[in-house]
């Protein structure tokens, strides 16, 4: 066993506490950066701060506070003279970047969930989450992506991971095998595009609301995947696609209640019935016990940002066996995956 001490020093409790209940400062600052594209006004290189205040139409002084911020957090360098540039990870923020994390940022940084947030102690409560407080007529978090560009943002927030989580998810399964695979709540295909793109004999559908699958349409076409993949629009408390050889939900399920989550899960049922066809639940599963480690924090913050913005929320292996018998179906198998989701395994019961 090493002896070696680590010579990193403490950090006191009293400054982690403070670090903890100002973190909020960090997440408003760069959301604020992300909406105003400011990253984007550095892509040739380092820029004098009045130069981009002029050009976004920001008082320069204050905007030279907020860019300072986010240096000390490692999205810009200071140069000398009133000038910055943008590090490698700020550079994610850029939107004509392969990888860019700007839709990701936008939301999840942004005014909807931000707002969300601000009646944590309404759904701690009540149990319900923000949007009944917020929107009283909704009857979902998802009413608010009427708009197109906070429903196409989503989309591409949600895609932000996608091909990386494709080859995590075609490492560790064989789709080969499905013939078809119909990707309920795709989004704008990006997740199947990937998942297509690493398995050849491999067929698709994409599944999601009409504007989504108009996106995911266009999508599939700028990847050349006409003849293999196709995206139909429609709600899945209603009817999905028949005549898959496995339905695919990824990221769908914990955005639900109990309830919910089942009737979504019995729709998919009803189009699976007569079939040997599996249902694959790409999502994390809660560990029974939370400790410290990034799993459990990312677990953790994920559930509570179901609670809070969609009534949602994340599940445990036996809260999946439950709500999979309640569906109809048995949970076969949990596969982990690098990308720290699993594929939940299922057959018709």
């Amino acid at each position: 066993m090493s002896t070696t001490q680590s010579n990193s020093p403490q950090v006191p409790p009293q400054m982690l506490l403070y670090q903890m209940g100002t973190g909020h400062y960090l997440s408003r600052a760069l959301g604020l950066a992300t909406k105003l594209r400011i990253p984007d006004h550095f892509k040739h290189g380092p820029r004098h701060y009045q130069d981009v205040a002029a050009e976004i139409g920001a008082h320069p002084q204050s905007l030279n506070r907020v860019i300072r911020l986010l240096a000390s957090a490692g999205i810009f360098n200071e140069e000398p003279g009133g000038k910055f540039s943008l590090t490698p990870l700020g550079d994610l923020l850029r939107s004509d970047v392969p990888g860019s994390m700007r839709a990701s940022v936008l939301l999840f940084a942004g005014d909807m969930i931000q707002a969300s947030w601000g009646e944590l102690e309404y759904c701690v409560k009540t149990g319900q989450p923000a949007f009944r407080k917020l929107s009283p007529g909704a009857n979902s978090a998802f009413d608010g992506m009427r708009d197109p560009q906070a429903a196409a943002n989503f989309d591409e927030a949600m895609a932000a991971f996608s091909a990386q989580t494709a080859l995590a998810l075609v490492a560790a399964h064989d789709f080969s095998k499905y013939g078809k695979l119909a990707d309920i709540g795709g989004g704008n295909g990006a997740l199947l595009i990937g998942i297509l793109q690493g398995t050849p004999a491999l067929k698709g559908i994409v599944f999601d609301q009409p504007a989504s699958a108009e996106r995911a349409r266009k999508r599939i076409a700028d990847a050349g995947l006409q003849a293999r993949c196709d995206a139909v629009g429609g709600d899945f408390f209603k009817e999905v696609p028949r005549g898959a050889g496995a339905y695919l939900l990824k990221h769908v399920i914990h955005d639900w209640n109990d309830d919910d989550a089942v009737a979504i899960l019995k729709t998919c049922h009803r189009a699976m019935e007569g079939t040997a066809a599996k249902l694959l639940l790409v999502e994390g599963v809660y560990p029974e016990r939370v400790d410290q480690s990034l799993e459990s924090r990312g677990a953790a913050f994920n559930d509570v940002n179901m609670l809070v913005c969609t009534g949602g929320r994340q599940r445990s292996e036996s809260e999946f066996r439950t709500l999979y018998q309640q569906a109809g179906f048995r949970l076969t198998n949990i596969v982990p995956t690098a990308a720290r989701v699993c594929i939940i395994e299922g057959e018709l019961a």
